[in-house]
């Protein structure tokens, strides 16, 4: 059985549908403060936040648990710079107690929700694994935190701990079958913030900073469907149980397609697959957006076998768009 942290959430209750499919057994741990109890349609579920030890200490003893896959950060780069003590507690913190309860059970296989964040701006693109790390705001630097320490460990701490960290890029789209989609309260994500101007949620989308060193002045950004990123998680898991196995770099992964949209393509793509007008409002940078940020994922392609299905950034669209119409 494997523990899924945050499995209420976007990513964490994709990847919890792929477990299933799988053949594996879920137990999802959730707070429920930016979750959604109807996304976990599988698996058992306890309403548990990670900071109550104790609680988290039950679950690992009432369920034979292998392995962990932990989603259970916060994520949005403007409230991390507004209140960077809750990222550092909840995305931090948080973690190195979930850790410590692992280590109490031996549970020794760990992979890790990280992200692209941890790269702060890019010197070259695309970005590999070895790009020199430096994030820009506190939501990059509590993943990277969270890095640190499980290389500590992997190192220093139990010698039969393993872990993968998975550096997503935009996670975007939804369930092809329509069971579940992107849900953030507030939103934050571009896609769904152009689709609820689609569906009149919003009067208009915000495009912050139209003068970058882009070709159209917008910020470049890679967009992996959320089922690639599911599977790259399965994949992961099975990694660790692999003799080619290493905790020299080789166990970080970036996940995204190696293609780059602007806001405004994307806002285009939208237009296209609605077949509705966008209304734009362009406004001044914000802080911690970096101009372009697309992956180098061939590590993943070679060393975990991970082939993306879902690549056509129209066809991301469409699967967001079923969904979202559903939620009006």
């Amino acid at each position: 059985m494997i523990l899924v942290t945050g499995g209420a959430g976007y990513i964490g209750s994709h990847v919890n549908k792929e477990l299933h499919k799988e053949g594996y057994d879920t137990v999802v741990l959730d707070n429920l403060s930016y979750g959604y109890e109807d996304a976990i349609k599988w698996g058992e579920f306890v309403k548990c936040d990670l900071a109550d030890t104790e609680k988290v200490e039950s679950i690992f003893n009432k369920y034979d648990i292998e392995g962990v896959m932990h989603f259970a950060g916060f994520i949005s780069v403007g409230e991390s710079v507004k209140f960077p003590a809750k990222y550092y507690k909840n995305n931090y913190k948080n973690t190195l107690s979930l850790l410590k309860v692992m280590k109490n059970n031996s549970i020794n296989k760990f992979i890790f929700s990280s992200t692209a964040a941890v790269y702060g701006n890019p010197y070259q693109v695309p970005i590999t694994e070895n790009h020199k790390l430096n994030p820009i705001n506190p939501y990059g630097k509590s993943k990277l935190m969270v890095e640190l320490a499980l290389e500590r460990e992997s190192k220093l701490g139990s010698p039969e701990f393993k872990y993968s960290a998975l550096r997503y890029f935009n996670a975007s789209g939804a369930d092809i079958e329509g069971e579940i989609g992107e849900r953030h309260n507030p939103e934050t994500h571009l896609i769904p913030l152009i689709l609820d101007v689609a569906t009149e949620k919003r009067d208009n989308i915000s495009i912050f900073g139209d003068d970058y060193d882009t070709h159209d002045g917008t910020c470049i950004r890679d967009y992996i469907h959320v089922a690639d990123l599911a599977q790259a998680h399965i994949k992961a898991f099975e990694y660790l149980d692999s003799e080619k196995y290493s905790i020299d770099g080789e166990n970080i992964f970036n996940l995204g397609n190696g293609n780059g949209f602007s806001v405004k393509e994307v806002v285009d793509i939208c237009e296209k697959v609605t077949g509705i007008e966008i209304k734009k409002e362009i406004l001044g940078r914000r802080d911690g957006d970096p101009p372009i940020l697309i992956a180098d994922s061939m590590r993943a392609k070679n060393t975990l076998n991970w082939n993306p299905q879902c690549t056509d950034l129209e066809k991301i669209v469409e699967s967001a768009w079923n969904w979202h119409k559903k939620q009006n």
